[in-house]
């Protein structure tokens, strides 16, 4: 037997994990990093998986849905993809993740993508570098988001990006995208994370006019800490199939007005936008404490979006009681 009782362990993964849905490439993450081996980076004990390679051949597939072994805050999950997207790092965030704070110098996570992405050292934005690249060439390999800067995140502030950077590439009509991430924390990061980037993924083939296509993961170290080992356990091993969110492509001209009406509750349009919106409408309800009208919204929302509030509504509800009783 090996410390912590494992009978096997695996240090470094011989394959790609490959899935249609988020909701099948988590459970089998969840199987393979149960097998991690033990290492404590900073004390804190994790089962650990070296260069893990995942697979999405739906990207708009993107929403974990598990429950009740593992259920997302989904309005936390549409909340991060805009303020990602929008290139904020604004203290907004706070009110779908409150956890955050504690990664925070002076109120601010200094790690935050969005800058990073649309304004680089506060001239650059790579969204639209990226789109020019593939516009004026097809087949280029340049086209790449770059989000670790060690001329700062050597400097020791508490939030240091997980995710190095993206990579697109546009081959026979369909784009497909890479992310590279130094570490995920599998039960708590990858599902966030994921749904963001394949949100950007299914943004750019629209912008380029082509088809959506496979969205990979690369994982330095994919890990489990200890303390979430239990609630792993109770992940089943064949879940059903994740369905696909409603489309999202929008033109580039006028995005980032979108993403502010998507933020501020004004009116949308765009069916799978309005959905996003409703979402982050709703939860705001529930954290002001009108829980009727926070549910009444859910209610109406359609598809995944929904079923993911609804279901995230449900495990409040859960945990208040368990404390109350």
């Amino acid at each position: 037997m090996t410390p912590g009782g494992l009978e096997s362990t695996v240090s470094t993964a011989d394959t790609t994990l490959v899935a249609d849905s988020v909701t099948e490439l988590f459970t089998s993450a969840v199987a393979l990093t149960m097998r991690g081996r033990r290492v404590s980076p900073r004390g804190m004990g994790t089962r650990e998986v070296l260069d893990v390679r995942l697979l999405l051949r739906r990207p708009r597939a993107r929403l974990l849905f598990l429950p009740p072994a593992r259920v997302l805050n989904t309005a936390f999950a549409v909340a991060e993809t805009v303020w990602i997207l929008s290139g904020s790092n604004d203290p907004w965030i706070y009110t779908y993740n409150d956890r955050l704070r504690r990664y925070a110098d002076d109120g601010v996570l200094r790690g935050a993508y969005g800058p990073r992405m649309r304004r680089w050292h506060n001239r650059t934005d790579q969204l639209d570098k990226v789109l020019a690249t593939l516009r004026n060439d097809p087949d280029s390999r340049r086209a790449v988001i770059q989000l670790y800067d060690p001329t700062h995140d050597a400097d020791g502030h508490r939030d240091v990006p997980c995710t190095l950077g993206y990579r697109f590439h546009l081959r026979d009509g369909r784009l497909h995208m890479a992310t590279t991430m130094r570490s995920q924390d599998l039960w708590t990061g990858l599902p966030y994370d994921m749904f963001a980037a394949t949100v950007l993924h299914e943004l750019m083939a629209g912008w380029l006019g082509v088809e959506l296509g496979d969205y990979h993961h690369h994982v330095d170290s994919l890990h489990l800490y200890d303390t979430d080992v239990d609630k792993a356990k109770a992940v089943p091993s064949d879940p059903r199939p994740g369905s696909e969110l409603p489309d999202l492509t929008t033109p580039w001209e006028g995005f980032d007005d979108l993403l502010v009406r998507v933020t501020t509750g004004q009116e949308i349009t765009h069916s799978g936008w309005a959905a996003m919106a409703c979402a982050l409408a709703s939860y705001r309800r529930w954290k002001d404490g009108d829980r009727n009208t926070a549910v009444d919204l859910a209610d109406r929302i359609p598809g995944p979006i929904g079923h993911g509030m609804r279901g995230w509504y449900a495990e409040l509800a859960t945990r208040t009681q368990a404390v109350s009783g």
